[in-house]
């Protein structure tokens, strides 16, 4: 037997294990999904899904575009529910700005995008 023989190869690591189901001791977790799209070229836009259903989706809205200074439209989809799209790349800006005002915690915010 050589020494390339005796190399175990780990198996047990999954790189989209978040993608899934949560599994943590049946504990319903409601994260609040920020992510990016590219468009064109240098344009993108900034998705927000998984806020509260409580929340006004307009208000918020609002809010985004007069604190970023940037358009922006609430999109209800059939699967997702209500998502609200923001020009340009805003994930930091919205994160920030819904842990500052107590919308969601920042442990419940996932960002995604490159």
């Amino acid at each position: 037997m050589t020494e390339v023989d005796n190399i175990s190869i780990p198996n047990g690591f999954d790189p989209f294990a978040d993608v899934g189901e949560d599994n943590d001791s049946g504990a319903n977790k409601d994260y609040v999904h920020i992510r990016i799209q590219q468009r064109n070229g240098k344009k993108s836009l900034t998705t927000v899904q998984g806020l509260e259903k409580g929340f006004d989706y307009k208000k918020v809205l609002k809010a985004f575009k007069k604190e970023f200074c940037c358009n922006g439209t609430v999109v209800d989809d059939t699967e997702l529910g209500k998502v609200i799209q923001l020009q340009g790349d805003q994930r930091k800006n919205v994160s920030t700005f819904l842990v500052g005002n107590n919308i969601a915690k920042k442990d419940l915010i996932k960002i995604h995008g490159f």
